[in-house]
């Protein structure tokens, strides 16, 4: 169940939700006079809810390409490409850490 307080409790009881905020990983919502003001959550449950939001958003753009083409490519040509793109990045960044020595 949701923790719905009233902002007044941010600036008297700051460490109370903190507590809650970390010990759950759930959000505070935060009221004023009465209606939703704000929501309270921790770095890291935030941190998670932009990851799942990311990756939510790479499926449903991956789901609409699906879609729109018929072309589909086997698990040997995505590694590959990776792979290749990995290498091409470690390359890069040898390259620039070599002219900073």
């Amino acid at each position: 169940m949701p923790q719905i307080r009233p902002v007044s409790d941010l600036r008297n009881n700051f460490a109370d939700i903190s507590r809650v905020v970390h010990e759950t990983s759930e959000p505070v919502f935060l009221t004023k006079n009465g209606y939703g003001d704000m929501v309270v959550m921790s770095m890291e449950a935030y941190e998670r809810k932009l990851f799942e939001s990311d990756i939510y958003f790479k499926l449903k753009e991956a789901e609409l390409e699906a879609k729109s083409t018929n072309k589909r490519f086997s698990h040997e040509e995505v590694f590959s490409d990776l792979r290749a793109g990995l290498v091409d990045k470690v390359n890069k960044d040898n390259v620039s850490a070599s002219r900073t020595t």
